[in-house]
């Protein structure tokens, strides 16, 4: 059984292992989600700690895929604070364990995060991703728009720098 779900900050601590384990599991993969190799589990607990104190605070929308009743998946929308962005949100590191690719959890969890993000009155979303990897071909299937590329703007896991892809989509409280 697979399960979609927002989840709260006690509900991101009890799962911490398997957020760790996904984290780890993306940059071992190669992914540019902001740390360098070598990356462990252990590396990514003092990010998640973080997360979940965000969440309680309401700072950042939090939302994970299950199977089986294990965490496989997540996704963030950082809400912006500025007094003239109430209405932009930061969509975040989409993350799903290499085990559980292929079934269609990525457009899930958007799905999630972008409906509560919506009700939550964000109306205009924005992210970005690594240049050339998977993760820029996945959204503009989901509905987002490319603005450009920033060249040199981060660096691989392993060394050496890419560029990131900007995005972003407009969201209603009115989309299911």
């Amino acid at each position: 059984m697979t399960t979609i779900r927002i989840i709260d900050a006690d509900e991101a601590r009890a799962v911490l292992p398997d957020l760790c384990e996904i984290l780890s599991d993306c940059i071992n993969g190669g992914a540019s989600v902001g740390f360098m190799l070598p990356f462990g589990p252990k590396d990514a607990e003092a990010y998640w700690r973080e997360i979940a104190a965000a969440v309680e605070a309401g700072g950042i929308i939090l939302a994970v895929a299950e199977v089986e009743g294990r965490v496989v998946g997540t996704v963030q929308v950082g809400l912006a604070s500025k007094p003239n962005q109430p209405h932009r949100g930061d969509l975040m590191k989409l993350l799903v364990h290499r085990s559980a690719r292929g079934l269609g959890l990525s457009r899930r969890l958007m799905d999630a995060v972008e409906r509560e993000a919506a009700r939550r009155g964000r109306t205009l979303l924005v992210l970005d991703t690594a240049t050339g990897s998977d993760a820029e071909k996945i959204y503009p299937r989901f509905g987002w728009e490319r603005v450009g590329v920033i060249p040199d703007y981060a660096m691989w896991p392993e060394g050496g720098f890419c560029g990131t892809t900007l995005f972003y989509k407009r969201v209603s409280a009115t989309r299911r």
